[in-house]
């Protein structure tokens, strides 16, 4: 038997992948920059769950603005159609028929598929959204649950680097535990997601951990230029 095989929640995934990513990225490279300029954990723990707080609260609320963009995107192309087939009903008519010519049907199934459809208006408009304008009904609870998942994977991913610095009270001693750990989880996070999304595991969790490398080290030199250190 034939089994296909498709990932089925893209925007559930889609928006762990953004969490998560900036989670991991952000904090990291925020208490690796503190690290090159001052040496108490605590510091760098208050200012790492600051920013925690802020990045989940401002990524969270990106996700729910999209989400709801989306959702009024769609009610008002939904009101324009219903206005479109009630006005221009040939026209109309056409357009579906256009869409049916592209998949090589005859003149004739096309005027009869068309005429047909335009006796279920709501059935005709939910075509046109879809054929037309390319456009899927989106979930009215999508922009809530969207961020919500983006600020708990943000939650999660930030406090993977500070929890070294929670442990130890070196910075810089905690930094090298906080590179390893976080190191490791984004090229575990980078492998799964790549693996998820159709893309080369290894390249796409090689690709992750360079990022957040050259994050953390950018502004770990940063701190020691500025103060010298």
């Amino acid at each position: 038997m034939h089994h296909e095989h498709h990932v089925t929640s893209s925007e559930t995934i889609r928006d762990i992948v953004i969490g998560m990513s900036d989670g991991l990225t952000v904090p990291f490279a925020l208490a690796a920059g503190l690290s090159g300029a001052i040496s108490s954990s605590g510091l760098v723990v208050t200012a790492g769950i600051a920013e925690i707080v802020a990045g989940s609260i401002a990524m969270g609320l990106g996700g729910y603005l999209a989400g709801r963009t989306e959702v009024d995107h769609y009610q008002s192309e939904l009101k324009r159609e219903y206005e479109e087939v009630e006005r221009l009903p040939e026209q109309e008519r056409a357009e579906v028929r256009k869409v049916f010519a592209g998949f090589g049907l005859s003149e004739t199934l096309q005027h009869q598929i068309a005429d047909e459809m335009a006796k279920d208006k709501k059935q005709w408009v939910e075509f046109m959204m879809r054929y037309e304008l390319g456009l899927e009904e989106p979930n009215a609870n999508r922009a809530t649950k969207s961020a919500i998942t983006i600020g708990v994977s943000y939650i999660v991913g930030g406090i993977i680097p500070l929890s070294p610095y929670i442990l130890i009270s070196q910075a810089q001693e905690a930094l090298f535990y906080s590179c390893g750990l976080t190191l490791i989880c984004l090229f575990i996070f980078g492998f799964f997601k790549s693996k998820m999304t159709g893309q080369p595991a290894l390249s796409g969790a090689c690709k992750v951990v360079i990022i957040g490398a050259l994050a953390a080290g950018a502004a770990f030199l940063m701190a020691k230029l500025i103060t010298g250190k």
